[in-house]
């Protein structure tokens, strides 16, 4: 029953993405791509210049349900946290998010806004090939 609810949490993310579209004026933005599933996340932040805190964000792309869903979920998780706070979100918090097992294919399909999060904060960083 649990199981059921949470896969139709994720879908209601999927079909009505929560912070979905453009985002003017963002201070950071991050990209990542699945090649394995066809996915693609932006994902843009605003940041408060002064308490560090993020004030909006907002992620655009497409893919599949759980990589939409899983960007949406993230955008809820991390709108308001400071940008250390949002850096010391890790991989399984964000999966906890779904409630459901995933395959290893489709942890990546989960964690692609996870990582375009994480190009965002870290534009600095060199990304390996995919």
């Amino acid at each position: 029953m649990a199981y059921d609810m949470y896969q139709e949490v994720i879908l209601q993310h999927y079909r009505h993405p929560k912070n979905f579209g453009p985002l003017d004026g963002a201070d950071k933005v991050g990209e990542e791509s699945n090649p394995l599933c066809g996915d693609h996340i932006t994902l843009r932040l605003k940041v408060d210049a002064v308490s560090h805190k993020i004030d909006a964000v907002r992620f655009e792309g497409d893919g599949c349900a759980i990589s939409v869903a899983s960007a949406s979920m993230l955008t809820e998780k991390v709108a308001g946290l400071t940008l250390e706070q949002a850096e010391a979100l890790r991989q399984d918090q964000v999966l906890e998010l779904l409630h459901i097992p995933l395959s290893p294919v489709r942890v990546k399909c989960a964690l692609t806004g996870f990582a375009a999060l994480g190009h965002a904060l870290h534009p600095e960083a060199v990304r390996a090939p995919a």
